[in-house]
């Protein structure tokens, strides 16, 4: 309670923040020795802070019973905040998750969409784009080579990162090709001509070794390699019809247009980097 007082309520945290901020705010008028000054002063006071926590922390571990009461204290929103500034505690998988996905962000929104983290488990994540992202036909490429890899990368004991089902307000905003391959400058090929492929046609090519399907829903172009996601078998034999490629083998069925697997909705066809630059089709091989 604050001041002591039983009969006052407790303050949340974003009230206490607001009050920091307004009181950092009245240095703006200062001159730069007495920023200086202040700057130097509080982390002072922070330092002092964060020893007087380790070695009250320290004392009280030691005594029985204790170590479970500091693990209830911290889950409190305002003693977690505290202790986190001062590196006494660790982020959590959480927020180291969703830190690494912060860093993908700038490039989804620059084609008009964000990401979500649903949930965090011990060695999985599942995450959720939004806006242009959601239902977009390059989301399955920047799924894997951004969000993912930025994720796995940022946070080693992930070993599993899902994409949960959009919430279909993607919006009429779309791109040829995923904004983690628009900025690579470098490994396009020339795959196809744009007129060679007619809208809701399927043509298979090989890029640079690979074979892969090249597919048009009316302004998208997408590009799947040519391998079953269930035993990685060439499809090239299997039926097309409406956009949807079937595995002449187990008759495992997928989206052309998102790489979506409607038998097994745990996997799908590994995407590449397509892009339409005038009239030429170019596929950048994702390794």
């Amino acid at each position: 309670m604050a001041d002591g007082d039983p009969h006052t309520p407790e303050r949340t945290l974003d009230e206490m923040l607001r009050d920091i901020e307004a009181l950092a705010s009245l240095a703006d008028g200062w001159d730069e020795a007495a920023r200086k000054g202040a700057q130097a002063r509080a982390e002072a006071v922070d330092a002092l802070n964060a020893e007087a926590f380790r070695r009250l922390i320290r004392h009280l571990q030691g005594v029985e019973g204790m170590a479970s009461a500091l693990r209830e204290a911290a889950a409190d929103e305002v003693v977690y905040a505290v202790l986190r500034r001062h590196g006494i505690l660790k982020p959590s998988l959480f927020e180291r998750v969703d830190a690494a996905l912060e860093t993908v962000r700038p490039m989804l929104a620059s084609h008009g969409g964000d990401a979500e983290l649903v949930s965090v488990g011990e060695s999985s994540a599942v995450v959720r784009f939004l806006g242009a992202c959601d239902g977009c036909p390059a989301s399955a490429l920047t799924f894997y080579s951004g969000v993912k890899k930025a994720i796995q990368d940022a946070v080693p004991q992930i070993t599993e990162v899902k994409q949960a089902k959009g919430l279909g307000g993607g919006g009429d905003q779309v791109h040829f090709t995923s904004p983690f391959a628009a900025y690579q400058t470098d490994g396009w090929s020339h795959a196809a001509d744009l007129g060679d492929l007619p809208d809701g046609a399927t043509k298979l090519c090989d890029v640079d070794g690979h074979s892969v399907f090249l597919s048009r829903f009316g302004d998208r172009v997408t590009c799947f390699e040519n391998a079953c996601a269930h035993m990685g078998m060439a499809m090239d034999g299997g039926e097309i019809a409406d956009g949807f490629l079937t595995c002449p083998y187990h008759q495992f069925k997928y989206s052309l247009e998102s790489g979506e697997c409607l038998t097994a909705p745990e996997v799908q066809l590994q995407p590449h980097g397509v892009r339409v630059v005038g009239d030429r089709i170019e596929v950048r091989v994702t390794q």
